[in-house]
């Protein structure tokens, strides 16, 4: 079975970004087991702690290191990442060398109520996943308006094309996630 990660990258209740990554959670084919990454107990990251690693920093670093994929769902905060969010990659780059992501199949998604959605933000990220080594799904780029309905109290997509854009989005995903695993086999 794969076993695919949704980190998302706001630690809001109310985020819309969470909302869309339990809609992504519905929209996964059968055979695939998703589970949550979390993020909001970690530590703000410092050389300092790297001598005495916090137990949950290792607990996120070996659930980064079992997945065979994870799908990083990110709001934008001025034009670029939330802090939350970077401070779970320099959890996942330490020691220095052990990236967890490294040689992990990555795609990036994000909500927005704007018409350009997550754009900056992702771009971003993509170089900061690049430089720990991660596999960054390139195309298809998923910038997700969000508008009143659009994904209704139990996590449904209520509009078609929509919901087609995201299956078809989640299939290019697990399509790389298995040429990785055929190419690592």
């Amino acid at each position: 079975m794969t076993k695919i990660g949704i980190l998302v990258g706001s630690i809001g209740t109310t985020s819309i970004n969470k909302t869309l990554a339990g809609a992504l959670k519905n929209l996964f084919p059968e055979g695939v087991e998703v589970v949550d990454v979390p993020i909001k107990q970690l530590p703000f990251f410092s050389t300092d702690l790297e001598t005495d690693f916090p137990p949950i920093a290792r607990e996120y670093k070996d659930l980064i290191e079992s997945l065979d994929g994870v799908i990083i769902v990110t709001p934008e905060y001025n034009r670029s990442i939330p802090g939350v969010l970077k401070n779970a990659i320099e959890w996942a780059s330490r020691p220095y060398g052990e990236f967890s992501f490294g040689g992990t199949p990555v795609a990036v998604i994000g909500a927005s109520p704007g018409g350009i959605a997550t754009a900056a933000a992702q771009q971003h990220l993509k170089a900061v996943l690049s430089h720990v080594n991660a596999i960054v799904m390139g195309q298809p780029e998923g910038f997700i308006q969000v508008t009143p309905g659009l994904i209704d109290e139990q996590g449904q997509v209520t509009n078609e094309d929509t919901k087609v854009f995201l299956e078809a989005y989640l299939g290019a995903f697990l399509g790389l996630v298995g040429r990785v695993q055929k190419a690592y086999a």
